[in-house]
C-alpha cells in the first residue's frame, strides 16, 4: 500500500524494452498513442507555451509517479497537473482512501512521496516526454506539453525551506537535468537532439484545505504572483454556489439522496462574494506582472461519510465525479457572467470522455 519510485535507469530501461518487444509503454499500445498534428483545430498557446490539447489529468494520487505522467502524456494529456506537494511530507495516509463507483470519495492527503521525491519523478516524466516526443518523430523541437505545478496548503508551509527548494528546483532543474538525459540517452539517443528547458514550470495552481480563510488565500496567491512570478490559478470549492443552490441539484435534480453536505462545509469556506473580491484583486496583480491568474473549479465537496469503506473515523468524505460535474458547470457559468474581464478556468469538476467535446465547445 505505498508507492515505490522508480529511477530513471528502471524507467527508461523497461519503457525501452516493451517498444521493442510489443510495441506498447507500460501496457498502453502504440496504436493508442495520441499523434499530434500541426492542424489539429484545438491547439493553443496557454502562458505562451503551445498546447497540444486541452485536456489533461487533475492532481492526485496518479501524477505522483513518473510512469503515470507518461501514460497520461501518450494518451493525449497535455496539461499536467502534478500532484500537489506540501511541506508535511510523512504523513500516514488513511487505506482504503479512494471509492470510485458512479461517484468518487475520497478521505486523505494523497501526497505519499518526500518532497525531495516528487521532484524526481516530474523531472524524470519530462525528459522521457521530450525523450519520446522525439523518438516518435512528432513535429516540433518540443512536445506541446504544459507541467501545472500544484502547491499547499498554507502560507506558512510554502515558505518552509523544503517547499523552498522544490519551488527553486522546479524553476531551474540545474544539473540534475544533465544527469537525467545522459541516462535517458543511453537508450534513446534522440534526446539530446535539442535542447529540454532547465525550468519544469512557470505555472502552478493552489490547492488550499476546506475552510482556508480568503486572506490565506489571498496572502498565498500574491506570494506566487509577486515573489515567485509564477502564472497562478486557485481552486475554488462548489461550495460557492451557498446551500439554497448546491443541495437542490445534488439531492433533487440529480438523486444523490443520500449524500448530506452539513452548515459547517459551507460556513468555513470561502463564499462567493469573497471570491469574487479576491479573483479582482489577484487578477490585477498578475496583470501588473505580465503574468496570468485564473481559477480552477473545483475542488472535491465535503460531505458526512456515510460509507462503509472508508475507517469509521473519517466522518467528512469529499465527493468528485458525475454529481460534481453539475455542481461545477453552474460555478462556472455563474462566475462567466459575474466576472467582467476575462478569467482563465481550468474545469476538472467530473470531466470525462463523455462530456469532453461539450466543455470545449
Amino acid at each position: 500500500d505505498r508507492f515505490h519510485p522508480l529511477s530513471i535507469e528502471v524507467l527508461t530501461n523497461w519503457i525501452a524494452d516493451e517498444l521493442e518487444a510489443k510495441h506498447s509503454v507500460f501496457g498502453i499500445p502504440a496504436t493508442l498513442f495520441f499523434t499530434p498534428d500541426e492542424n489539429d483545430p484545438y491547439r493553443s498557446k496557454v502562458y505562451g507555451h503551445l498546447l497540444e490539447t486541452p485536456f489533461g489529468v487533475a492532481a492526485g494520487p496518479h501524477s505522483q509517479l513518473a510512469q503515470n505522467i507518461i501514460v497520461a502524456w501518450l494518451c493525449g494529456a497535455r496539461f499536467i497537473e502534478l500532484k500537489t506537494v506540501q511541506t508535511l511530507d510523512q504523513i500516514e495516509v488513511s487505506k482504503p482512501c479512494i471509492d470510485m463507483q458512479d461517484e468518487g470519495y475520497n478521505v486523505e492527503w494523497s501526497q505519499e512521496l518526500r518532497v525531495e521525491q516528487s521532484f524526481t519523478e516530474y523531472l524524470n516524466a519530462w525528459v522521457l516526454i521530450h525523450a519520446l516526443h522525439r523518438r516518435f518523430g512528432f513535429a516540433g523541437d518540443h512536445p506541446g506539453v504544459i507541467f501545472n505545478l500544484s502547491v499547499g496548503y498554507d502560507l506558512e508551509g510554502i515558505h518552509q525551506p523544503n517547499m523552498q527548494w522544490y519551488l527553486d528546483k522546479v524553476d531551474d532543474a540545474g544539473s540534475d537535468l544533465g544527469t537525467v538525459v545522459d541516462v535517458v540517452a543511453q537508450r534513446f539517443p534522440e534526446v539530446r537532439d535539442g535542447s529540454i528547458p532547465a525550468r519544469l514550470s512557470d505555472n502552478v495552481t493552489l490547492s488550499t484545505m476546506h475552510g482556508c480563510p480568503p486572506g490565506e488565500i489571498g496572502a498565498i496567491c500574491s506570494y506566487l504572483i509577486e515573489e515567485r512570478k509564477l502564472h497562478t490559478s486557485v481552486k475554488l470549492n462548489p461550495t460557492l454556489l451557498g446551500p439554497d443552490a448546491l443541495r437542490p441539484i445534488l439531492s433533487q435534480e440529480l438523486g444523490f439522496e443520500e449524500v448530506v453536505v452539513t452548515d459547517e462545509a459551507f460556513d468555513g469556506d470561502l463564499d462567493y462574494g469573497d471570491a469574487l473580491t479576491l479573483i479582482g484583486k489577484l487578477s490585477a496583480s498578475a496583470e501588473s506582472h505580465q503574468l496570468v491568474f485564473g481559477v480552477k473549479l473545483t475542488n472535491t465537496l465535503a460531505v458526512v461519510n456515510h460509507r462503509r469503506i472508508f475507517d469509521p473515523s473519517e466522518k467528512t468524505m469529499y465527493l468528485s465525479g458525475r454529481p460534481l460535474h453539475a455542481l461545477t458547470v453552474q460555478l462556472a457559468h455563474r462566475l462567466a457572467e459575474d466576472v467582467k474581464n476575462p478569467l482563465m478556468m481550468s474545469f476538472s469538476g467530473g470531466a470525462e470522455s463523455r462530456n469532453m467535446a461539450a466543455l470545449i465547445r
